[in-house]
């Protein structure tokens, strides 16, 4: 089923991202700051915004004349014979980044062939990955990560899905209501990250982000013990805040 077109925030971050990568990558050279504000139609401060984010991802370099060039990133993966794995090998790295400075296991999940699955993660010593006490593919119902895929699926899409993995109870948290569980999902922003307070496993909380590029579903969650489950709300803002770089990733 197609997903709903509901863009959030990082999407519409990646679009204009894009539009600048586009401008910079035509023009060898190198193009100014104001040519590039013309030619993507961006207020000042959205422009500086974006582009220090592309310089940290070093999409762009900025030159001592102040022009912007492809960065070190872009070329890599623009002459990549193995284009697939250069971006694998470039999510994980961001993965373990954002593992490090959240302080928590992270994950990229996709929506792909009807199935929930986790295409990659980075965990550790101190940021333990969720035990998969029942496979995640029947547990959409339950998990951040599932909810924030579900939610970006039309209603004959979640009802596809969970007539082949129905609502078991988990948790005395699990919703198995699914008019409950549709409330829920459709009143939810769509800048506001899905939280899973014990719903999947006990002892663990997550959150998760969704992160739509084209006809693709996909999120990006962590998970925390629930010892640290005071920091939930203030990692999922940071989770957030960098959805925009890993759906750029994506989206190259």
């Amino acid at each position: 089923m197609m997903p709903k077109p509901v863009p959030a925030a990082p999407f519409r971050s990646v679009q204009y991202a894009l539009r600048l990568l586009e401008a910079v990558s035509r023009t060898g050279g190198g193009i100014t700051r104001e040519a590039l504000a013309r030619r993507a139609g961006l207020p000042p401060a959205e422009l500086g915004q974006l582009l220090e984010m592309l310089r940290a991802e070093s999409y762009v370099e900025r030159l001592p004349d102040g022009a912007y060039v492809c960065g070190e990133a872009l070329s890599r993966l623009s002459s990549s014979g193995d284009h697939r794995r250069e971006l694998r090998l470039q999510l994980q790295s961001k993965l373990a980044e954002l593992r490090d400075d959240i302080g928590a296991a992270v994950y990229i999940s996709r929506y792909e062939d009807g199935e929930v699955r986790i295409t990659q993660f980075a965990a550790g010593v101190h940021a333990p990955p969720v035990a998969e006490w029942v496979d995640f593919r029947a547990a959409a119902h339950a998990s951040a990560v599932g909810k924030a895929l579900l939610t970006q699926l039309d209603h004959d899409g979640r009802r596809d899905h969970l007539s082949r993995h129905k609502t078991i109870r988990l948790t005395s948290r699990t919703t198995t209501n699914e008019r409950a569980l549709f409330s829920e999902l459709d009143s939810r922003p769509p800048t506001v990250p899905v939280l899973d307070l014990q719903e999947y496993a006990v002892g663990t909380v997550c959150a998760a982000v969704p992160l739509t590029a084209g006809a693709s579903v996909g999120c990006l969650a962590l998970s925390m013990p629930i010892r640290h489950a005071h920091r939930l709300r203030s990692a999922a803002r940071k989770l957030n805040e960098q959805a925009a770089p890993v759906l750029l990733s994506l989206c190259i």
